[in-house]
């Protein structure tokens, strides 16, 4: 396959992108895919002591891994899709096979002929007996549901399929799978940068008098903006975007509603201060952002120095958090040590950072969510892992003497961990943007 060039954007701040034609993207997606298969699939089959993995789907009711693993010509499963993949670590070989009447695309190739055997599950059994694997894996897990994917009526019709003996080879795959999910290879991380730099430009466009007139657009104007520039631009995302606002005549509201619909049709003035969550999706991979803007009075040229100072607070818990990142500690154990680092210093945390990349609230370690901030059961005691990419979600509570009240600064950035430590993704927001006053 001729190889595609990654950076094939043309960002300008208009965000007038020039996204990949479907034909460019089914290439480039399958080449993410060949790489993925070839040179990551083994490493993590290695790691979590499984040599063959089982991952089993019927059409539209596909498990979650499986769609990961579908080439770009396969929107979905066909028929009862069934994938095998092998790993011999002695002659370091990975067998990728499918017991279906065709080929998975060009990485995954067919090994059943119904004509020969017309059954599908004995197809399987003999596959399985021929390499005589010494642990089967399959997406059955109690916690994690991206990890779950095996249907029940699979499930049972697989157990009725194998004899006794390879029935005791059965474990749960889901390490590996969440592996899979979670682990990013250089070939995507040369995307995501650009991916994360096109949520930028569409918030830097959406927070601006292009999108914005004080005094006439709505929050859900902008919402609906961002969604339609979204489309315009062939891409897609995967929660509906919000907008909110804070101001100096209003009490603090929750968490919670700042995440809903509440402000839907609340028009934006001189003197607020705005919030928006907005991610896109491109390609399989996922971005997700927070960023604030302010709107001028009429008598200022710039962000009111104590929301300046506010807005670096949350600069500060970023720091703190990012900075106790360290493989093979759990979610807990990060969002505890980090909790206890802002407190000290005066800040008022909260800490709900989760994985993101094939999904977007993706599979990995949780590092808090903002109703369980004492620690998460179960999810949040996985380990972080290297070449992994997290939503760095949060927020402080800040008390303005000027406005009476407190402010919630609430910021969420793509950052990467690897072999040399954190780093975002493509940067984060340093200053609140500005929002001219412009009444008409």
């Amino acid at each position: 396959m001729k190889k595609i060039l990654f950076i094939i954007f043309v960002i300008t701040f208009s965000t007038s992108a020039q996204i990949l034609s479907e034909r460019e993207q089914a290439g480039l997606k399958d080449e993410i895919l060949a790489d993925r298969f070839n040179s990551l699939l083994p490493v993590l089959m290695d790691r979590t002591g499984i040599d063959m993995w089982l991952v089993i789907s019927r059409e539209y009711n596909e498990d979650p891994v499986l769609r990961t693993m579908l080439p770009a010509l396969w929107l979905n499963a066909r028929r009862r899709t069934i994938l095998i993949f092998y790993r011999n670590k002695k002659e370091n070989t990975i067998e990728k096979l499918a017991v279906a009447r065709y080929d998975v695309g060009e990485n995954i190739t067919s090994a059943w002929d119904k004509e020969l055997q017309p059954d599908q599950w004995q197809a399987l059994v003999n596959i399985i007996i021929e390499r005589n694997p010494k642990k089967i894996g399959i997406n059955i897990s109690e916690y994690f549901g991206i990890a779950d994917g095996l249907v029940k009526t699979d499930y049972d019709e697989l157990i009725k399929a194998l004899p006794t003996d390879i029935q005791e080879k059965l474990i749960s795959a889901e390490k590996l799978a969440i592996a899979w999910i979670e682990t990013r290879t250089q070939k995507e991380m040369e995307l995501y940068k650009t991916l994360v730099q096109i949520t930028h430009d569409i918030i830097d466009e959406a927070f601006s008098n292009r999108v914005i007139t004080p005094g006439k657009t709505t929050t859900d104007d902008v919402v609906w903006w961002m969604r339609q520039k979204v489309t315009d631009m062939g891409l897609e995302t995967w929660f509906h975007p919000t907008i909110d606002i804070q101001r100096s005549n209003e009490k603090l509201k929750s968490h919670i509603y700042s995440f809903t619909k509440a402000d839907i049709e609340k028009v934006i003035m001189p003197g607020d201060l705005l919030h928006c969550d907005f991610g896109i999706t491109y390609l399989g991979l996922n971005t997700d952002c927070q960023q604030h803007a302010y709107v001028l009075n009429e008598n200022e040229d710039k962000v009111p120095s104590f929301l300046s100072e506010a807005f670096n607070k949350g600069n500060r818990l970023q720091d703190i958090f990012t900075a106790n990142f360290e493989e093979g500690k759990t979610g807990n154990q990060i969002l505890l040590k980090s909790l206890s680092e802002a407190k000290s210093e005066g800040l008022q945390p909260s800490i709900y950072t989760h994985p993101l990349g094939l999904f977007g609230h993706s599979a990995g370690t949780t590092i808090g969510m903002w109703d369980s901030q004492e620690g998460v059961p179960v999810n949040g005691e996985y380990p972080l892992h290297r070449n992994t990419v997290y939503a760095i979600e949060l927020n402080t509570t800040v008390h303005l003497l000027e406005w009476e009240k407190d402010i919630r600064i609430m910021l969420e950035e793509a950052g990467f961990y690897g072999k040399d430590g954190f780093r975002y993704v493509n940067g984060r927001q340093l200053a609140i943007t500005v929002i001219k006053n412009k009444i008409n």
